[in-house]
């Protein structure tokens, strides 16, 4: 049976407007225990900020996360997305050919209603594995 990503993909994931500050962004990301957000502005994808982002292009870089935004720090297109129809076969490919680890789901028009990650995937597609145990534990503070 063939798995459509409208049923495993996270629908309720957060997304900031390219001007946020990262500190912003970052306290988000906290408070929803996530490792990334998407950035759009109104109903258009404008990039992906992940908790790798922030320390790679801003930490490590000096930057201020007061001043800085995700707009400046964020992965920006040509983006890897996937449709709601699209297959859980489809995002692995993807995600191998890309070497990334979580994908946007874009409507047609480029509208963002969710993210599917690695985790999402191994807990349908091999739900006994070790990734899927660690992406169903509690996360740990």
């Amino acid at each position: 049976m063939t798995t459509r990503i409208r049923d495993v993909m996270s629908a309720d994931t957060a997304s900031v407007e390219p001007m946020t500050t990262v500190a912003r962004a970052a306290r988000l990301m906290r408070e929803q225990d996530i490792g990334d957000v998407l950035v759009a502005y109104d109903c258009d994808l404008f990039g992906v900020l992940t908790d790798r982002d922030i320390v790679l292009r801003g930490v490590a870089e000096g930057r201020d996360p007061e001043a800085t935004t995700v707009g400046s720090l964020c992965t920006r297109p040509p983006l890897v997305t996937l449709d709601p129809e699209d297959t859980t076969e489809h995002a692995v490919e993807l995600m191998r050919q890309h070497a990334v680890r979580r994908l946007p789901v874009v409507e047609r028009g480029g509208c963002p209603v969710g993210m599917v990650s690695l985790g999402d995937l191994a807990a349908t597609e091999d739900p006994h594995s070790a990734l899927a145990d660690i992406s169903a534990a509690a996360p740990t503070h």
